[in-house]
């Protein structure tokens, strides 16, 4: 048996998870960072395990309006959603954040490893304004322990989504 299938068969598999699929299918750059997660851990406490610059590492949060409709929000993991801003960039009278036993029936996704690509049926998706002016992002690659690193000005080739201030 050569070195290299010694390798290969020693190296650790990492599964590819819906998220880093599809990237690879439109072949867009990018970059997995895990971490370890002993339980529930915060955004900011994810971005500083990975010495990420929270304002670079952003959340997905889903919410469902007055309407009965469900919208993806994303934004930076130390911000807080503005609740009335995200209403009016989705025309909503307002939305409510999704309770956490509807968030795996309905996007395919766990609190805490909820990614804005790969989710079960597409959704209204807003990403907060700040992302314009950064030169990559991190957000969840769909598994709790694994982010995302990548050029935010290729989102747009995997995901249709509209840019607001979203923040508090």
């Amino acid at each position: 048996m050569s070195i290299k299938k010694w390798a290969e068969m020693l190296a650790p598999r990492m599964d590819k998870t819906n998220p880093m699929r599809i990237l690879d299918r439109a072949g867009v750059a990018y970059e997995v960072r895990d971490y370890t997660a002993t339980g529930a851990v915060s955004g900011p406490d994810v971005a500083a395990a990975l010495g990420e610059d929270p304002s670079e590492a952003f959340k997905t949060l889903v919410t469902r309006g007055k309407s009965d409709r469900m919208y993806v929000f994303v934004l930076p993991v130390a911000k807080e959603l503005d609740l009335k801003k995200a209403a009016v960039s989705v025309g909503e009278k307002s939305v409510e954040m999704l309770k956490s036993k509807e968030l795996l029936p309905s996007t395919g996704y766990v609190h805490g490893g909820c990614s804005p690509l790969g989710m079960r049926r597409p959704l209204r998706t807003v990403v907060d304004s700040s992302i314009s002016s950064l030169n990559r992002m991190y957000f969840s690659a769909g598994r709790i322990g694994l982010q995302i690193c990548m050029d935010p000005k290729d989102l747009p080739k995997v995901l249709e989504f509209a840019v607001a201030d979203l923040c508090r």
